[in-house]
């Protein structure tokens, strides 16, 4: 199986779906059955593996626990800069929230949470907390 079958399958919300043996491959579910889904395998046809970006959809409660959770599980999170996870970063041109974390195989994985704010793609990314602060709310 892959290397990071096992990584999955300790993840909140990835539930396995399905097992594929004759292609060593496993599909996952992502948050609720039907919504998302991630299918991995081994090096198989080729060893010639890219690093890969796969940024799933969680929503926003899951997001502020996630970041505790996986330290939990030994996995180090980032955001966008690439900066402790803890300091969140605002993606304002949608806007959402998101983390990132590697996968064993080197894949880029993000969770992101949409937010209830209209889009402002006028705006840099910034500082959850900044984002805040331009919406008068105190607190993320």
């Amino acid at each position: 199986m892959p290397l990071s079958a096992a990584f999955y399958e300790r993840l909140p919300g990835i539930t396995l779906l399905h097992e594929d043996t004759a292609r060593k491959s496993r599909f996952y579910w992502v948050g609720a059955p039907g919504v998302s889904m991630l299918g991995i395998r081994e090096n198989y046809p080729t060893p010639l593996v890219q690093r890969q970006h796969f940024a799933f959809r969680v929503e926003l409660e899951d997001l502020r626990s996630a970041h505790e959770e996986l330290s939990r599980l030994g996995i180090s999170t980032e955001n966008f800069h690439g900066e402790d996870a803890a300091q969140l970063m605002v993606f304002p041109f949608m806007p959402a929230v998101s983390i990132y974390f590697d996968d064993p195989d080197g894949h880029s994985i993000e969770y992101l949470a949409m937010l209830d704010d209209e889009p402002r793609p006028d705006l840099p990314i910034m500082s959850w907390q900044e984002w805040d602060q331009l919406h008068n709310r105190t607190e993320s």
